[in-house]
């Protein structure tokens, strides 16, 4: 068997390789390089390849066209380099690779047929889903890859001009693995479907501006393919390097391709998509709309406090515990407390039995420094700062059941409880350590306030305890060019003896746990690496004290002048917490087998909550909970540097508010943009983007529309739906993507659950448009009644839309349910499929628009503000507001006029008491905004005087 124009490693193709007509279907061929060695005799010299079959080409891959005269065909090089070989294959009238000539004088011509007779020697059986796909490969994608590269290659176009001609296909990739919900295009493994796929999109997808952040299912399917090894050596092979350009000789060698300005090409859900779902789930889709709202479980009674309920699914929820000496900025409430609320509030939306828990660590060196800075002593600090947090994390929507402190006498008693369990059972040691003393300060310098460079990778910025950069935990002494970070002055080092943690001798209870607790589980890749790779490096021990005042005591003899050092009580502050919430704290915390926890942290924290207190929990033999999913992130920056209160960079928590721009705009973006799997960058310029295109031109223009047909059309009743065979598969769409929404959020992938919401709408917007309800009302009976239908199916999906956004934009949510008079049971409970919640003759209220646009110079002016040199102020009390341009206040004023009109017609009506609410609050929100931009003081609200 030979090969020629396929690349490959040597002697797998008896050395005919070609190294000049570079197709990319070569890349198919290549990624099977090395394996099909499975394969023996004359069926293990080749390679395999992933494509459409050739027609005629049956399963012994004999092609029944290779019967006739030879012609010459393209050169090849030979097995020396640069020597030209003159390769024949019959029945073609003009070169063509690649080739696979097998032993028996037969011939194989399309990489796609080469694929298949790779696969098919390996024990493969066909499928067909498989063969769909191959199918769709050739018939569809390849002449939309053919017109992308020639425009990107050859004619040197770029952007929309490339990605245009292919945009449909990937959108159909992206849906089907959605839809489906498996890793692959037929199932859990790769299939010759994937490889035949990927193989020809990788020479234009390998650059990302082409790859569609929003398509996430398409995104992470390119990745996993794209890291495997085979296929990056078929990439290096074919491409050397110089990436999609090394098509060029052999795309400037084809016919312009035929133009696509002739298909019809709009963002309605394609016929093959369509095409794609079977009629059972359609049956099972329209089954489920049509039994509404009885399908509807009970809700569940409300509890004080919430307790594990035997039976039902228990979820405890913990965002990492912010240190109360300062003010979060964006990274730090998308890293734990945001991201843990969408969790938050989608389990209560399931109807699972959920606590949320949160609080302000409060001991340590930190808060004793921040009290010196300001002349305050630490209790004080911690009452200041502890009111700012929750402020903050107030303003933001975040939906805690509890918000605490760790200081309390319930974490002195637990932390000392833990501690004596630990030291009785041997898994306590005492050592003399040399430790960082600031003579100028006179004290020992806690880890955190020792700044100098990194001994491991040599960041300038390294703290006493970790490296921000490289990850790696330090000793402060190991620090070079150490610096004490209140006064700079370089400390010495003196000894003092202290407590540590024995975790080598834990170690072997806290892989056993983790053997059982990561398979099936939902810890981020980040949490699994870093946690491995502490156990690969080896535990040491870990010392536990302190020389400060400000901490939990230690209870032994000898140590009565330390404390607990914070990263070993910090994260018992959880349980601390929990007891002042309950004095039935223990069922939630000493309840392994009821209750399920995930705990949302930045990664910096994952060793500590990943190993430092399992071992500390393992060791004390009390039956604690332990964390069942691990959910960390990676890092927020802004713009092109990191956040810096000092410096005046960046927008904090408290900053936010004094913006005009409204808590949900921030949570939609933030969520938008979380760093999930890679750091990511806050841009004031992609804020306006992202409200403008996705928020005000997507989502806020659909449900605006579908509300406004209600009530301008129907007045203000749900017309009757008849529902046509096209109106059936968008529902089923609907619902598909509504259990994609589920599946991603069960496994707390945030950010692309997000995009099931924007595509959702997407689908409405274009179902609209086509259907154009605002003419078929000035129709005949039948298109009055199309009207009605298109008109009804889209305000329920507006509806649903709203019960999807809750966790994400809850004041948004709650205000379309009150514009759309969603039903209680709607609002609390969020169905696996979509339902008809507004049945014809449902009444709904007043529609307005939910979204406003930013401006360029608005958004110009606060990157401007928050760029440096802002001035140190004390949060919230010392920066006055800042006023807005004149169009910002006349739009605010407007709002005003419109929302208190709103609330005053509820009124009126005597509408619900919680619509009543929703209204207000947003009333008040706009008012809050509209003082803000006009550079008033905001006051206290305004009441009656109390005696």
């Amino acid at each position: 068997m030979r090969m020629d124009g396929m690349l490959g490693s040597a002697g797998t193709v008896n050395q005919h390789v070609n190294m000049t007509p570079l197709l990319h279907g070569n890349l198919r061929v290549c990624c099977m390089m090395g394996e099909t060695d499975q394969l023996s005799g004359s069926q293990a010299r080749g390679t395999a390849s992933f494509g459409t079959p050739f027609p005629g080409v049956p399963r012994g891959g004999r092609s029944a066209l290779a019967r006739g005269r030879p012609v010459p065909v393209a050169s090849a090089w030979g097995p020396r380099r640069n020597e030209a070989v003159q390769c024949v294959v019959p029945f073609l009238t003009r070169p063509k690779v690649p080739v696979l000539q097998l032993d028996s004088g037969n011939y194989l011509f399309s990489t796609s047929a080469i694929c298949r007779y790779f696969f098919l020697l390996s024990g493969w059986e066909q499928d067909d889903l498989t063969n769909q796909w191959l199918e769709w490969e050739a018939t569809e994608l390849q002449p939309a890859l053919s017109t992308a590269l020639y425009c990107l290659v050859v004619q040197g176009k770029k952007g929309e001009d490339v990605l245009g001609p292919v945009r449909r296909a990937l959108m159909h990739i992206d849906h089907s693995l959605s839809r489906r919900s498996s890793p692959f295009l037929a199932g859990e493994t790769e299939s010759l479907a994937d490889i035949v796929l990927w193989g020809a999109l990788y020479p234009l997808l390998q650059d990302p501006s082409y790859l569609p952040e929003e398509l996430g299912a398409l995104h992470s399917w390119f990745q996993t393919l794209s890291s495997q090894e085979p296929c990056q050596r078929a990439a290096e092979t074919v491409l050397k390097r110089q990436g999609v350009l090394a098509l060029r000789p052999y795309l400037q060698k084809q016919p312009q391709p035929s133009s696509l300005e002739g298909r019809v090409v709009s963002n309605e859900p394609e016929e093959e998509e369509l095409a794609t779902l079977s009629e059972e789930e359609i049956a099972v889709a329209v089954a489920a709309w049509e039994k509404g709202l009885e399908s509807l479980p009970p809700l569940r009674p409300q509890q004080n406090p919430v307790l594990p309920v035997a039976g039902e699914r228990n979820v405890l929820i913990t965002s990492a515990l912010p240190y109360v000496n300062n003010v979060p900025h964006l990274g730090n409430i998308i890293g734990c407390v945001l991201s843990a609320d969408v969790f938050a509030r989608y389990s209560r939306l399931r109807q699972w039995n959920t606590l949320y828990l949160c609080g302000t660590d409060e001991y340590g060196t930190a808060t004793e420094t921040k009290a010196l800075e300001e002349g305050l002593t630490p209790q004080e600090i911690c009452d200041k700062y502890h009111i700012i947090h929750a402020d903050i994390y107030r303003w933001f929507n975040i939906s805690f059941d509890f918000f605490g402190r760790t200081t309390t006498p319930q974490q002195t008693k637990i932390t000392q409880d833990i501690f004596q369990r630990l030291l009785a059972r041997g898994f306590v040691l005492q050592d003399t350590v040399e430790q960082l003393r600031c003579e100028r300060c006179a004290r020992f310098l806690a880890d955190r306030f020792v700044e100098g460079v990194c001994p491991f990778c040599g960041y300038e910025e390294a703290r006493g305890d970790q490296c921000d950069k490289c990850g790696k935990l330090i000793n402060a002494v190991e620090l070079k060019k150490p610096q004490c970070k209140v006064c700079r002055s370089c400390p010495v080092v003196r000894s003092s003896r202290h407590l540590f943690l024995d975790l080598p001798k834990l170690g072997a209870r806290v892989e056993e746990w983790l053997e059982r607790t990561l398979p099936g589980s939902d810890w981020t890749p980040n949490a699994r690496f870093i946690t491995r790779s502490w156990l690969r490096d080896g535990l040491k021990p870990r010392c536990i004290t302190r020389d400060l005042k400000w901490g939990t005591p230690v209870p032994l003899e000898g140590f009565e002048d330390k404390v607990f050092y914070v990263w070993f009580d910090a994260t018992i502050g959880y349980l601390s917490i929990t007891a002042n919430y309950t004095d039935q704290w223990e069922k939630w915390w000493k309840n392994p087998e009821q209750v399920n926890l995930y705990q949302f942290m930045a990664k910096d924290n994952v060793p500590f909550h990943g190993i430092v207190f399992p071992s500390s929990a393992l060791g004390a033999e009390d039956n604690y909970t332990l964390v069942s999913h691990l959910i960390a992130t990676e890092y927020l920056n802004y713009e092109d540097g990191k956040f810096s209160k000092s410096r005046g960079v960046g927008v904090f928590g408290d900053m936010a508010q004094d913006t005009g721009i409204p808590a949900d705009i921030w949570r939609f973006y933030l969520l938008y943009i979380r760093p999930e799997g890679q750091d990511s960058a806050f841009s004031w310029t992609d804020m306006l983007f992202k409200n403008n295109s996705e928020l005000l031109n997507n989502l806020g223009n659909f449900i605006n529309r579908a509300g406004m047909f209600v009530s301008k059309f129907f007045g203000g009743f749900v017309p009757e739906m008849v529902l046509t065979s096209d109106d059936q598969r968008l529902l089923t769409h609907v619902t598909l993507e509504l259990q994609h929404y589920h599946q991603l959020l069960e496994k707390v992938r945030i950010r692309d659950a997000l995009r099931s919401i924007l595509t959702i709408s997407r689908h409405g917007n274009q179902y609209i448009q086509v259907n154009e309800p605002w003419k078929r009302i000035r129709g005949g009976e039948a298109d009055r009644q199309r009207a009605g239908t298109v008109t009804g199916l889209a305000v329920n999906i507006a509806a649903l839309l709203s019960v999807m956004l809750q966790p994400y934009m809850p004041t948004v949510s709650a205000t379309i349910q009150a514009q759309l008079q969603l039903p209680r049971p709607a609002c609390s409970i969020l169905p696996t499929s979509f339902l008809c919640t507004l049945p014809a003759g449902h009444q709904i209220g007043t529609v307005s628009p939910l979204f406003q646009k930013l401006e360029n110079d608005q958004i110009e002016s606060l990157k401007q503000r928050f760029s440096g040199g802002q001035a140190k102020a004390s949060p919230r009390t010392a920066a006055g507001p800042t006023a807005a341009g004149p169009q910002q206040v006349q739009a605010l004023t407007e709002e005003v006029a419109k929302q208190g009109d709103t609330v005053r017609e509820l009124k009126a009506q005597k509408a619900d008491e919680s619509r009543i609410a929703a209204e207000v609050a947003r009333l008040l929100d706009l008012k809050k905004q509209l003082a803000l931009a006009e550079g008033k003081p905001l006051g206290a609200p305004k009441g009656k005087k109390r005696k």
